[in-house]
């Protein structure tokens, strides 16, 4: 068994972790700008999520191309393309004719619980890696004996 197959398992743990916590930086800039109404590009601010892919490394084995997996990676961040929401608020700088104010399309609720989504999974890679320094521990105590 080589080096490389040995710490697969962290590879995958630890390239989850990086990708868990872009995606917990991108929901914190989604809440800290649910009520921006104006950004550098003009209009309100447009909500942002981050896509995943999985990494395969190919791998001969007799000739034989396989696929094995070597963990995700966050290839883009993307902007929600859906609709802003129209608050009537007359009196504010950025409202329109009619009164109505373009806010950013950030959903409290649906941040809340993307966030609680990217927490379980960072806490879960997380363990992972416990448990596998755990039994690297034990079985270099057997390997001891």
């Amino acid at each position: 068994m080589g080096f490389e197959q040995l710490l697969g398992a962290t590879n995958i743990s630890a390239s989850g972790l990086s990708a868990e916590r872009l995606r917990m930086e991108v929901i914190a800039n989604n809440i800290a700008n649910a009520f921006a109404t104006r950004t550098p590009d003009g209009g309100p601010f447009r909500r942002q999520d981050v896509v995943f892919s999985t990494v395969l490394k190919d791998r001969i084995r007799g000739g034989a191309n396989s696929q094995k997996f070597g963990g995700v990676q966050a290839v883009d961040i993307v902007d929600d393309p859906s609709d802003f929401l129209q608050v009537y608020h007359p009196g504010h700088p950025d409202a329109n004719a009619e009164g109505y104010v373009a806010m950013p399309n950030v959903k409290m609720a649906t941040e809340m619980v993307n966030l609680m989504t990217a927490s379980r999974a960072y806490e879960a890679n997380v363990r992972v890696l416990q448990f596998f320094r755990q039994m690297s521990e034990q079985a270099l105590t057997l390997g001891r004996s």
